[in-house]
């Protein structure tokens, strides 16, 4: 049988030789020939460079992951780049499971190859003991399988017979049965540690038992004793001056028990707090200090105002900011003083001095019976601030002692002020090394405070009257009428020279030697005036600011020189900003750019030298809708300004390159001293006058 299946094979292969080669030809002949062609740009190698090796290092390192990933840092607050990347890449992966041996899958299995394997694996001796053993289950299974042991059985009956195997080596020889289509051969598992378990025993608490009667004369007492105390609560609320009485004994209590334990951690946790706050508003304090606006580069005429820090406080919100005054020693820190413009609305005010450094909560605060309606740090001892109030009193207060209200204050019997009083100003010692103040009120006087040891002095330096109003008292006389003073500011150069604003409109230059008469009036508004300013630089230029919508720039003239129509003179400059102005500012760096804000929530930043016409940034600061805006100042070092509203809010703003530009100093050259400084600012803002200037007829 073997032979002939030799030679049909063997006359297969002669057909199919005969039909690939064709008539007697040779294999390849019909095939192509392949060329080898060589590029023009190929190397010329030795046989030594030929030979070298170059090794490959193959690494676990899958080359297909990303290396760029990003994910977001809660830490930083910004997206970072992740270090480390998933290099595991799964090439084979097989999930197996066993299979019971009473399922049907089993038996097949059984039956099917349970066979095949012993055969495979045995001898043929015991093939032939194996399938005498299960012959008929093996035959009725599959026709294939039976004709296979059939020719089996049969090449062993002509070997001869074989011995027989005992039963005992048949039964190691079976395997472990295996799903054929999903099947792992190894598997994994986890160590469960042992339970443990841990118990301790606790005293149980003390417990005792109670007993008692309870009668109705008790509970009649128990009652008793409860409405008596609530009538002694009653009349506590009901007697005036009580309940004052007693938050001040708590708080002078308070003091006392804790005043050594508060003191021993103030300075550090205000440290604390500033370095946490610091920490909170840190994009806005890198603002602050490194963040210039690019795109000035591109526009020459136009500014930006970017908002930093808003300073809130919860005891204010109620109340306007009626003025606002940094410290001059401390560049960080100002104060700012809240009360109401609102007649109608009169109440308690604030003294809060907030600094950059924690805008969350303020440094220290002063509360006061009436509205501080004007407030002013005094310029060598910056602790001491002067304030006025709605009510016509003055006041003194001090940062450094521990006193919640003032150390000085005037009352009706040593010159209080009938009406309220808009603006105080720090002055020089006088002669004998006091400290003095102005005030000026809507009762027409411009009062000298003079602090002594205990008590303070006042002395009218003015009186505001109206020369061409008079009112009728009785029986016929005339009374002469007297104007409302609403702001003042003394000369920088000339401290004895001061402007005066009033509510009819008009200027007045005004002088400490001369306090009978004006040295000169000025119309300057038809409404209110509620800001006269000097120019830092200049020494004959100042501005003014009005209700009638406009602020105004004048040129004091010399009194010895007469002028034709002296009052009706007009203004070198005059902006209209639709709306009342509440404030304006001189910026400190330079004699032409100024800032004022509007009620309709504006503010506005000018500079003569870039453009006469136009403000340079107009930007809407108030976050709410019919927020009005009352006072606005520029940092003395800073590029920043503040400005208040009447909603109990400060909102600090850095200016842009454009609105604070400087004359760029020659390559190489030392910087400028002060005086040379103040010069330049005196001709760059004389050049711009002398265009607008009236010439003399």
């Amino acid at each position: 049988m073997a032979n002939q299946s030799v030679e049909r094979k063997r006359s297969k292969r002669g057909e199919d030789d005969l039909t690939d080669t064709g008539d007697a030809a040779e294999p390849d002949d019909w095939m192509q020939t392949k060329a080898l062609v060589k590029p023009e740009d190929q190397l010329d190698l030795t046989d030594a460079e030929l030979k070298e090796e170059f090794t490959r290092i193959l690494t676990a390192n899958n080359p297909h992951a990303p290396q760029n990933i990003v994910r977001y840092s809660f830490k930083e607050r910004q997206f970072k780049q992740m270090s480390s990347v998933d290099q595991l890449a799964i090439h084979f992966s097989l999930d197996g499971n066993l299979l019971h041996k009473e399922s049907e899958e089993a038996r097949r299995q059984l039956n099917r190859y349970g066979k095949q394997s012993q055969d495979s694996e045995d001898a043929p001796e015991i093939k032939e003991a194996t399938s005498a053993a299960a012959g008929i289950t093996a035959v009725d299974e599959g026709g294939d399988e039976g004709a296979a042991d059939g020719e089996a059985k049969e090449d062993a009956g002509e070997d001869g017979a074989a011995p027989t195997v005992p039963k005992a080596k048949v039964r190691s020889v079976e395997k472990k049965l295996t799903n054929q289509f999903n099947f792992s051969e190894r598997a994994s598992q986890t160590y469960n540690n042992p339970y443990r378990d841990r118990g301790t025993v606790t005293e149980p608490p003390p417990r005792a038992s109670f007993a008692s009667n309870v009668t109705q004369w008790e509970i009649y007492d128990a009652y008793q004793e409860d409405f008596e105390k609530q009538e002694k609560t009653k009349e506590k609320k009901v007697v005036p001056g009580r309940k004052d009485e007693g938050r001040t004994k708590k708080k002078f209590t308070m003091s006392e028990s804790t005043s050594d334990d508060i003191t021993r951690i103030e300075s550090a946790a205000k440290i604390v707090e500033r370095m946490i706050n610091q920490n909170t508003y840190d994009d806005i304090a890198q603002d602050f200090k490194y963040w210039e606006d690019v795109s000035d580069e591109y526009r020459d005429q136009e500014g930006t105002l970017l908002p930093l820090w808003k300073f809130s406080f919860e005891k204010a919100k109620k109340l306007a900011i009626t003025s606002v005054c940094w410290s001059p020693m401390y560049k960080d820190l100002f104060a700012v003083s809240c009360g109401s413009y609102d007649f109608m609305k009169q109440g308690n005010g604030l003294i809060i001095f907030w600094t950059l450094k924690n805008p969350s909560f303020p440094e220290c605060y002063f509360e006061t019976d009436s509205g501080v309606m004007c407030l002013d740090i005094h310029p060598q001892h910056p602790h001491l601030i002067a304030a006025g109030f709605y009510d016509g009193s003055v006041a003194v207060f001090s940062a450094v002692e521990k006193k919640e209200g003032p150390i000085h204050r005037c009352t009706a019997k040593n010159g209080k002020h009938t009406d309220p009083v808009w603006q105080v100003r720090w002055q020089k010692d006088d002669a004998d090394n006091n400290m003095n103040f102005y005030s000026i009120s809507s009762d027409g006087r411009i009062c000298l405070w003079t602090i002594l040891k205990n008590e303070m002095i006042f002395q009218d330096v003015i009186k505001l009257l109206l020369p061409d109003v008079s009112a009728e008292g009785p029986d016929g006389i005339k009374v002469p009428t007297t104007g409302c003073g609403t702001a003042f500011d003394f000369h920088q150069q000339k401290d004895y020279l001061f402007l005066v604003g009033t509510e009819e409109g008009k200027v007045h230059i005004c002088s400490k030697s001369y306090t009978s008469h004006f040295i000169d009036t000025i119309h300057a508004h038809n409404m209110a005036v509620y800001k006269v300013c000097w120019n830092k630089f200049h020494p004959k230029i100042f501005i003014t600011c009005s209700a009638d919508w406009t602020v105004k720039i004048w040129e004091m003239h010399d009194p010895m020189v007469k002028h034709d129509n002296n009052e009706n003179r007009k203004p070198l400059f005059s902006f209209d900003l639709n709306n009342s102005v509440g404030d304006v500012a001189w910026a400190p760096y330079s004699s032409t750019v100024f800032a004022a804000v509007t009620s309709d929530g504006k503010a506005f930043v000018y500079d003569l030298n870039i453009n006469k016409y136009e403000p340079l940034c107009e930007q809407m600061v108030a976050q709410k809708k019919k927020t009005k805006l009352t006072h606005v100042e520029f940092n003395p070092t800073f590029p920043i300004m503040i400005v208040g509203d009447d909603r109990g809010c400060i909102v600090s703003l850095k200016l842009s390159p454009n609105l604070r530009k400087m004359k760029a100093e020659k390559k190489g050259a030392p910087p400028p001293d002060e005086a040379t400084k103040i010069q330049r600012e005196i001709e760059k803002l004389d050049k711009i006058l002398t265009m607008v200037r009236e010439q003399p007829t």
